[in-house]
């Protein structure tokens, strides 16, 4: 069984549904999941106190918050943000800047990890933002695993990059396409795979 986290920031909801989704395609898939939210650092900061912000933060109120420990019990780990002027949320940096204890012991080397992002606009800053969540796993000596321009789901209109999920949400609170919902079971199962053949190399060895 693969040991599957999916640990997200989302201060409206739009990154929370694609997270929630994930976690549905990784139990569908067979995983024993964790599903995580980031903290927020301070919640009187603008992203925080936006129109649906309270709401959402009382609607997943049960949503265990990630610690390091959720990182090096995973196998797969899919990191989800918002864009904040075109690179993740600082909530998940901070989260990711306290990772280096684990990381320089290589207690996260050889994970399997893949990034989806959310934002206002179509061409919002998704990709930069995934881009640089792929800058932190060469940190880690994990895997990166992109989704690649593999799938159908992936031409869809309103999917459409080879890096992660990009969801836009046109400024609706908690806003995610169906598309966007069916490319991240994709991308879900195969950073599973990836960590499955990962393991099957380790003990082939």
């Amino acid at each position: 069984m693969t040991n599957v986290a999916v640990i997200y920031y989302s201060s409206t909801g739009s990154t929370y549904k694609l997270a929630e989704a994930a976690a549905a395609a990784a139990q569908k898939a067979g995983g024993e999941v964790r599903l995580r939210k980031i903290a927020e650092l301070d919640p009187q900061a603008a992203a925080s106190t936006r129109d649906g912000a309270a709401e959402h933060r009382a609607a997943t109120a049960d949503v265990p918050e990630a610690t390091p420990e959720d990182l090096e019990w995973a196998d797969a780990i899919l990191l989800g943000t918002p864009v904040h002027f075109g690179l993740p949320a600082p909530q998940l940096m901070h989260f990711i800047n306290g990772t280096s204890a684990l990381s320089i012991p290589g207690r996260l080397l050889d994970k399997a990890v893949s990034a989806f992002a959310s934002g206002s606009a179509n061409q919002g800053g998704q990709v930069s933002a995934i881009l640089a969540l792929h800058n932190a796993i060469c940190h880690w000596g994990s895997v990166i695993v992109p989704t690649g321009s593999t799938d159908p789901v992936l031409y869809e209109p309103n999917n459409g990059n080879p890096y992660g999920v990009s969801s836009t949400t046109k400024n609706e609170t908690g806003y995610v396409h169906d598309e966007n919902l069916a490319a991240i079971d994709f991308q879900t199962r195969r950073t599973m795979e990836i960590a499955a053949a990962i393991a099957r190399g380790a003990e082939a060895v």
